[in-house]
């Protein structure tokens, strides 16, 4: 299985305004990376699906990695789940 990064930016209604958002998550395939950032939104601030819109998801290299933790992750040889 090969793990990409993937760059999804969009907007999310909190309260009565919308706020843009850019998230970097790891996942197979477009569509399991649109599902974590639904997954993190909603259950962080409380939003369902429908107030969080989805404008881009791009594939990026490593050298683009913004995120700490997502760097960290992409450099592990493997996991080890107990």
């Amino acid at each position: 299985m090969n793990v990409k990064v993937y760059r999804i930016k969009g907007t999310m209604r909190i309260k009565d305004t919308w706020q843009k958002f850019t998230i970097e998550v790891t996942a197979t395939k477009p569509s399991e990376a649109i599902e974590k950032v639904y997954s993190n939104l909603g259950s962080r601030h409380k939003l369902p699906r429908n107030l969080i819109r989805i404008e881009s998801i791009k594939e990026i290299p490593i050298e683009e990695i913004k995120r700490r933790d997502v760097m960290q992750l992409v450099k592990l040889d493997k996991i080890v789940i107990l």
